[in-house]
C-alpha cells in the first residue's frame, strides 16, 4: 500500500489519498493528527507528504513520526516536504507551527543519533535513515551547484522546500 498524507486536491497517482477534508481524489477522510491511523502495523511501503508536517507541533510532529515509523513495513520510504526554514514560505503561513523544519529536525528520529547525542531521554522511540535534497529557487536554479550549496547554506530564499527521505530502519 502507498500512502499519500495530507493529500488535498494533489493526490499523486497510485497512492490512497488520505485528508482531513473530503476533496476530489480523497480516499480516506482522516485526521492525521489523530492516533493511531486506521492502517495495520508494517503495512505500507510508501508515504508521500507533502506540506503537511510543519503545520505540526512538537508533540505531534513526534506523534506522527511514531505512527509513521509503526505502519511502514521494514526499510520502507516516506518523502516529506516541507518549506525550507531559511525560506519566507516557512513563516508566511499563520498556521505553520514552530519551530520551522530543517534537515537536522529529522536527526532526532534516528535512534543510533539519539544515543550518540545521549538523548534517549527523550519520548521519541521511532527509528529511520534519512537524506534530504533541496528544492532550490528558480533565480538560483540555474547557476553551478557550488553557488547554489554556497547560497543555500548562507542565503535567504535560495532554497524552497525541504525534501526529506525517511527509511524505517528495522527493530522493534
Amino acid at each position: 500500500m502507498k500512502l499519500d498524507l495530507a493529500c488535498g486536491q494533489r493526490k499523486r497517482e497510485g497512492f490512497l489519498g488520505v485528508d482531513i477534508a473530503a476533496c476530489e481524489g480523497v480516499d480516506t477522510v482522516f485526521d492525521l493528527r489523530t492516533t493511531p491511523w486506521p492502517w495495520a502495523d508494517q503495512s505500507v511501503e510508501e508515504v508521500w507528504c507533502s506540506h503537511f508536517f510543519e503545520h505540526l507541533d512538537g508533540d505531534e510532529r513526534i506523534a506522527f513520526m511514531h505512527e509513521l515509523w509503526r505502519v511502514l513495513v521494514p526499510d520502507g520510504k516516506a518523502t516529506i516536504i516541507t518549506p525550507y526554514w531559511a525560506s519566507m514560505r516557512a513563516i508566511q503561513d499563520p498556521t505553520h507551527k514552530w519551530p520551522p523544519v530543517c534537515e537536522s529536525s529529522y536527526a532526532y528520529f534516528n535512534k543510533p543519533w539519539r544515543d550518540v547525542n545521549k538523548l534517549n531521554h527523550y519520548p521519541i522511540h521511532c527509528d529511520f535513515d534519512f537524506t534530504h535534497a533541496f528544492a532550490i529557487d528558480r533565480e538560483w536554479a540555474s547557476r553551478d551547484t557550488s553557488v547554489q550549496w554556497y547560497a543555500a547554506r548562507h542565503l535567504q530564499n535560495t532554497v524552497n522546500d525541504l525534501v526529506v527521505t525517511l527509511t524505517r530502519r528495522s527493530g522493534r
